[in-house]
C-alpha cells in the first residue's frame, strides 16, 4: 500500500492508502475507457479538472486579465490549473504557484515547467510584501482555517493597486449534484460521511464574503453570484470521481474492489434519483453549480 497525501485544495489535508492497481479492476470492467489506475491528484488532474475547476479558472482568468509583465500568484494552486491556463493563454511575466500539498504540486511541477511551483500555507506566504501585482485563489478559500489570516496575507504580498481575484463555492444546496451526493453519503455511509464534500461549501451570503476580503484591507470590492454548467458523462461517474481523486476515497478504503464498486453503484443510483431528470438527459449528468467571485483591488 502506498500512503498518499492528498487534498482538493492546498490547507485541507487528508492521509489515505492507495494500492498502485486498486481502481483497475472492477472499474474498467464498467467503464474501459476510463483508466483509474493511478494516484488521488492524478485522477483528480484527469477527470475533476476538465470537467469542473477548468471551468472556474477561466471564469477567473477572464475577469481579472493580467497584462503583459504582470507578476501573478495562485495560492491554494492545488494540480495549478488557474497557473497552467494563464500560461497557455501567453501570459508574459513572473507565475507563482503555491500550495500546502505536495503530492498536488508533484503534478503540477510535471504538467508545467513554466510556472515556479512552491510548496507552503496560505497562512504565511513565503514571499516578500509587496510582491506582485495579480493574487488569484481559486476555490480554495473555504478550505483555510484562519480565512481573514489568509486573505490579510493575500493583501500583503500585492503591490499598490493591486487585484485580487477568488472564487468560493456557495451554499451546497445551490448546487444540485452536490447537494445530491451528500444526501446519498448521509444514508449510505452515515452523517459524517458528507463532512468532508460539505466542506467544499460555505454557509453564508455575498455579502459576507465581500465583508471578510474588506476588513482584510481590500477596496474596490465586487462579488458576483455565478452560476457555471458542469457536465460529466453519467451520474456514475461523478460519484466515482468524487470517491477515488479527492479525500472521499478514504471512505471506501476497507472495501474491497467489488465492494468499492456496488457502493460506488449505489450511491449513483441514489443521486440519480434525488435529480430533475432533465439533469440526465442522454445518460450524461449536467447540472449548474454556483460560486461566489471576487474581484478586488488595493489603494
Amino acid at each position: 500500500m502506498l500512503a498518499v497525501l492528498i487534498g482538493q485544495h492546498g490547507e485541507y489535508l487528508l492521509i489515505f492508502s492507495v494500492s498502485p492497481g486498486q481502481f483497475q479492476e472492477g472499474v474498467m470492467t464498467v467503464h474501459d475507457h476510463w483508466q483509474m489506475d493511478a494516484s488521488a491528484p492524478e485522477l483528480y488532474e484527469r477527470y475533476l479538472v476538465p470537467a469542473i475547476t477548468s471551468v472556474w479558472a477561466d471564469d477567473l482568468l477572464d475577469r481579472i486579465e493580467p497584462a503583459k509583465g504582470e507578476s501573478v500568484l495562485d495560492v491554494a494552486c492545488g494540480t495549478g490549473v488557474v497557473a497552467r491556463r494563464l500560461a497557455e493563454r501567453g501570459h508574459v511575466g513572473r507565475l507563482v504557484g503555491i500550495d500546502l500539498n505536495g503530492a498536488m504540486l508533484a503534478v503540477a511541477r510535471a504538467k508545467s515547467s513554466d510556472v515556479e511551483w512552491t510548496e507552503g500555507s496560505a497562512l504565511d506566504l513565503p514571499f516578500a510584501t509587496r510582491s506582485f501585482d495579480v493574487v488569484l485563489c481559486q476555490l480554495g478559500l473555504q478550505f483555510f482555517p484562519d480565512r481573514p489570516q489568509a486573505l490579510r496575507e493575500m493583501a500583503r504580498v500585492l503591490r499598490p493597486s493591486g487585484r485580487l481575484g477568488l472564487s468560493v463555492y456557495s451554499a451546497i444546496e445551490h448546487t444540485p449534484a452536490a447537494n445530491a451526493f451528500v444526501q446519498a453519503l448521509d444514508g449510505f455511509l452515515g452523517p459524517e460521511s458528507s463532512r468532508t464534500k460539505r466542506a467544499e461549501h460555505l454557509t453564508c451570503n455575498a455579502d459576507e464574503v465581500g465583508n471578510w476580503v474588506r476588513q482584510a484591507g481590500f477596496d474596490r470590492v465586487v462579488v458576483e453570484t455565478v452560476t457555471k454548467e458542469i457536465g460529466f458523462p453519467s451520474a456514475l461517474d461523478y460519484v466515482r470521481f468524487q470517491l477515488t481523486a479527492t479525500p472521499m476515497a478514504a471512505l471506501l478504503t476497507r472495501e474491497d474492489d467489488a465492494g468499492r464498486e456496488r457502493t460506488i453503484t449505489t450511491i449513483a443510483d441514489d443521486v440519480a434519483a434525488r435529480l430533475d431528470p432533465s439533469m440526465l438527459a442522454n445518460g450524461r449528468l449536467t447540472f449548474p453549480q454556483e460560486s461566489f467571485v471576487v474581484v478586488a483591488s488595493l489603494r
